[in-house]
């Protein structure tokens, strides 16, 4: 306890002091602000001025995860800003047209647009305006009703990403959004967690990658997909993959057949899954090991017929 408050003063001075030095305009210049803590709660006790709008030369600004109830930035005018972590959607999304320099985005806890259009997607207006930005992350530690995300919500955002190649979606959602919201500029893609845990959402029990989808995708995690018992990759869909890593899927069922025509395929990583998936891979596995045989005894068979063929016709 004595620990604690005492890391709360220090945060007070901190805070204090760069409040102060804001006001005289010597933190103008400040490129790089991280206001991350080991211990994340602090915040929750001090209430953080809107003195961040101030630093106009930001490039890489890192906030904290947790923040006073009364805390809320304006970051509208960091026109210079290229990372943004720990975006809270409390503070204001409008602020993120300005942002057109930005490049990593992380945003942490619920995702939410207030006057958002469910009924007409299209009269909404974009979300993102940089072309630069290539990495996507959305971390929900927190499951209950309040804190899920909407995925027509998230399917505007992505529309708006046309150019990312990293997405990260650590969240509790009914649904993923439909292929055509996605860039297909994609290279890596992470899911966790992506299907609600609750008895009436069990939505989509299946998950299908159709043919030419991810043209770039060279990495795909699938971490905790509770609901996912079936999973379907068409052929000629993600051709570039070369990793692909599954966790704790405990429903699903087995690997995609559509899998094998993928040749880029360098590493497979599984773990934590059912026995029976397990036994299902090692069955699938020795059927081809069985199938290989068979054609490397077939073209054994065949040259041996050629080299007989021809060396009847010599001595004829």
């Amino acid at each position: 306890m004595v620990d604690e408050e005492e890391n709360i003063l220090i945060l007070m001075l901190v805070v204090g002091l760069i409040q102060l030095w804001v006001a005289k305009g010597n933190l103008r210049c400040m490129q790089t602000l991280d206001l991350r803590l080991d211990d994340v709660n602090i915040f929750e006790y001090i209430h953080v001025p809107n003195v961040i709008c101030k630093m106009e030369q930001l490039r890489h600004l890192y906030l904290p995860e947790e923040c006073n109830p009364k805390t809320k930035w304006k970051l509208g005018t960091l026109r210079n800003l290229q990372t943004l972590v720990n975006f809270n959607t409390k503070n204001y999304v409008k602020d993120f047209m300005n942002m057109t320099n930005l490049r990593e985005l992380e945003i942490r806890w619920p995702f939410n647009i207030e006057g958002f259009n469910t009924e007409e997607l299209d009269k909404n207006p974009p979300i993102i305006q940089s072309e630069y930005l290539h990495s996507l992350s959305i971390i929900n530690n927190i499951i209950n009703d309040e804190r899920r995300i909407d995925p027509k919500h998230l399917a505007h955002l992505l529309l708006s990403c046309k150019n990312i190649s990293k997405l990260s979606l650590d969240v509790e959602i009914r649904r993923l959004p439909e292929y055509h919201y996605l860039s297909s500029n994609l290279a890596y893609i992470k899911l966790r967690r992506m299907l609600d845990l609750h008895e009436k959402a069990f939505i989509r029990k299946e998950m299908f990658c159709s043919a030419q989808g991810f043209p770039k995708l060279e990495s795909l995690s699938l971490i905790e997909l509770n609901n996912l018992e079936e999973w379907k990759v068409g052929e000629g869909a993600m051709p570039s993959l070369q990793r692909l890593e599954i966790q704790s899927c405990i429903q699903l069922k087995k690997l995609p057949d559509g899998l094998r025509f993928i040749a880029t395929l360098q590493e497979v990583k599984i773990g934590s899954m059912r026995k029976t998936f397990k036994d299902k891979v090692e069955e699938e596995e020795e059927e081809e090991e069985e199938d290989f045989c068979k054609v490397r005894h077939g073209i054994e068979a065949i040259a041996i017929f050629f080299i007989l063929l021809l060396l009847f016709m010599r001595t004829m």
